[in-house]
């Protein structure tokens, strides 16, 4: 759960990242975002099908 919760504050300093206003590798952050936006729905499945280690 611990791992879970520190993904959660990644994905939202990523989402910060993204949304700065002079952001010169905007492209690269949505890519981003959208890669740990994936991942973390992926962590949320395989801890919901196999429950909490």
């Amino acid at each position: 759960m611990n791992n879970l919760i520190l993904t959660v504050l990644l994905l939202g300093l990523l989402l910060m990242m993204l949304l700065a206003p002079f952001s010169a590798l905007a492209l690269l952050m949505i890519v981003v975002l959208v890669s740990a936006i994936g991942w973390t729905v992926w962590q949320l499945l395989v801890t919901l099908v196999k429950g909490d280690t």
